[in-house]
């Protein structure tokens, strides 16, 4: 793991300023950080390290992140491995005890959320394999509900005069996206078990929920860009299944997606993971899904019938 050459006292002269009243709450990446917002209103002030249209696997760290984290009374990471590569030495240079692991702010997202695609056996030569398993549980929104909840009970450990505010605000985000969540079903059950292709396995969670078949990736292995022998393989394959969607998220490689496309008659569907990577869903996870379900439905829809890209 690379060492960062920063350290906090290198950092003192960026850190004037005094404490407000609200929870300081910093999130690795922004679906957390509305899930944060969402629970904690205006006793909470969010800021998150990774941008939404960054690879979160491959953070740029930068030293006011140091600063960040330092002052942070809470933080919510995924806490599946996706952010091993660059949060740790952040968090060393930060040297925040609220926020240390096992500290009373440190906030793991994956607590209680059984997760997918857990490898037997730990082998690199499979790509870049989570030994916790697959992190992109959030594409399941019943898991952002379980998240909601762990959050709301940090913020209730940490400021008890607020908890009720906490549990009547997660009451009213679980209200809504129970709604959401029958109405996204209602608008995907006519394509159960169709197949679709997506760059890395983001999407897993994603299908599982919604009944479509996810098991096609342009990256040969987890973390691997698209090579031309694997990509005739991914052509062949779709035009042996007839799968016609291919989904693609703002920091992978579109002109991948576009030569699959045109060698298979296949829609190209922008769709992201993180609220703030498409247009209209900024600091919103129910607007993001919104936005990605009816991208992806409506892509189906049109290769169904037919249509051109």
């Amino acid at each position: 793991m690379r060492k960062l050459p920063w350290t906090l006292g290198a950092l003192l002269p960026l850190m004037a300023g005094t404490a407000t009243a609200r929870l300081e709450v910093v999130a690795t990446t922004s679906e957390y950080a509305a899930i944060a917002r969402a629970v904690g209103g205006d006793r909470v002030r969010v800021q998150v390290l990774a941008k939404p249209s960054e690879d979160p696997h491959f953070v740029d760290a930068k030293p006011s992140h140091i600063v960040t984290l330092n002052r942070a009374d809470v933080l919510i990471e995924g806490g599946a491995d996706l952010e091993v590569g660059w949060l740790p030495p952040l968090l060393e240079g930060a040297r925040n005890r609220r926020i240390a692991a096992g500290g009373p702010g440190r906030v793991r997202a994956s607590d209680g959320i059984p997760l997918k695609d857990v490898p037997a056996v730990l082998d690199r030569s499979r790509g870049d394999v989570h030994a916790a398993g697959n992190p992109h549980f959030m594409m399941d929104p019943d898991n952002a509900g379980s998240v909601a909840r762990t959050v709301a009970d940090a913020f209730c450990r940490l400021d008890e005069a607020g908890c009720p505010a906490y549990r009547a605000r997660l009451a009213a985000f679980e209200a809504a996206l129970a709604s959401k969540i029958e109405a996204w079903t209602a608008r995907l059950a006519p394509f159960r078990g169709t197949p679709i292709v997506t760059y890395h396995n983001t999407w897993r969670y994603f299908a599982d929920r919604f009944g479509l078949r996810a098991d096609t990736f342009l990256e040969p292995k987890p973390g691997i860009p698209p090579s031309p022998p694997h990509l005739r393989e991914v052509v062949s394959r779709m035009k042996a299944e007839g799968i016609r969607v291919v989904l693609v998220e703002p920091f992978q490689n579109r002109r991948n997606a576009d030569w699959v496309a045109e060698h298979t008659g296949a829609r190209v569907v922008e769709v992201c993971q993180f609220p703030g990577g498409l247009p209209g869903t900024e600091g919103d996870y129910i607007a993001l899904m919104d936005t990605n379900v009816e991208a992806i439905a409506a892509a189906l829809e049109g290769s169904a019938r037919g249509g051109s890209r």
